[in-house]
């Protein structure tokens, strides 16, 4: 953990925030919701969305180029507000950028999180990468041992949310198709283990017959990071704010999304980093 002694300037930092695509956007409007005086600078890497089917090492690589973007314009804090990011390169990132910056992920308060409750069988949806990774099992079963947990990949989720499908048959469909699994019977709360989920998270709550407490981290990250900012002395204290909206590749729905998020026009620029 970085402390920072001096701090006043940096308060007026932005708080960095990066993801595959618009689903870093459930937490940057969770921040928004606790944090209101806090600036965001966000990247959506939407020219190689999703990351739950790339390679480790890749998403290392994208990473580590984003946190470089973010840390070029000043952001104080760098949330990785993507499982698959968080299981496959958060602690590279710490080892790298622990020096300069600090660093939250959406997976360990989540888990910390979970320690507060008395749940016996839990379910984890997820991408393939963070599902393969196994980074939510091995936490909550080092935290809370005993718990029983089940993990699912469900990959057809993100691009389906990322073109818009949502809130109609075809949406519904694959989500039943996944969460009828057998595998999830008798869970008694189920973790979104990807930040695009919390979009459909009503439909998600249907399935269960809203008996499945749904562990959505957006709000429990937000929260960590209010925290954070307290212990090291970095809360904002000015008053005026400004957001930007990084993404990699323009998408008509990044556009559509961020706009019923934050209630109208947002600062959005295309960055082409990788080039």
């Amino acid at each position: 953990m970085v402390i920072f002694l001096n701090s006043q300037p940096l308060k007026a930092q932005p708080i960095g925030i990066f993801d595959s695509g618009v689903g870093g956007l459930t937490v940057a409007h969770a921040i928004k919701q606790i944090l209101p005086g806090e600036s965001l600078i966000y990247f959506g890497d939407t020219a190689h969305l999703p990351y739950g089917d790339k390679s480790a090492e890749s998403i290392k690589q994208y990473s580590r180029k984003i946190t470089e973007f973010l840390l070029e314009r000043d952001a104080k804090v760098v949330l990785v507000a993507c499982n698959s990011a968080s299981a496959s390169a958060f602690d590279t990132l710490k080892e790298e950028y622990s020096d300069r910056t600090i660093l939250i992920d959406v997976i360990d308060p989540v888990v910390s999180y979970l320690a507060t409750r008395n749940y016996s069988r839990i379910g984890v949806i997820g991408t393939k990468r963070t599902i393969s990774s196994g980074t939510y099992e091995a936490k909550i079963l080092k935290n809370t041992p005993g718990t029983s947990v089940v993990s699912l990949a469900t990959p057809l989720l993100v691009p389906m949310i990322e073109e818009g499908f949502i809130f109609d048959d075809i949406s519904n469909a694959i989500i039943r198709v996944y969460l009828s699994d057998p595998s999830l019977r008798g869970i008694e709360a189920l973790i979104l283990g990807c930040t695009h989920y919390p979009i459909i998270r009503n439909q998600i709550s249907k399935i269960f017959n809203f008996s499945v407490d749904i562990v959505d981290s957006a709000r429990i990250v937000a929260e960590t990071l209010r925290q954070t900012l307290e212990q090291n002395n970095l809360l904002s204290t000015g008053k005026k704010v400004n957001d930007q909206f990084f993404i990699s590749d323009y998408t008509t729905y990044f556009v559509k999304i961020a706009r019923m998020f934050f209630e109208g026009e947002i600062d959005l620029r295309k960055a082409d980093i990788w080039s």
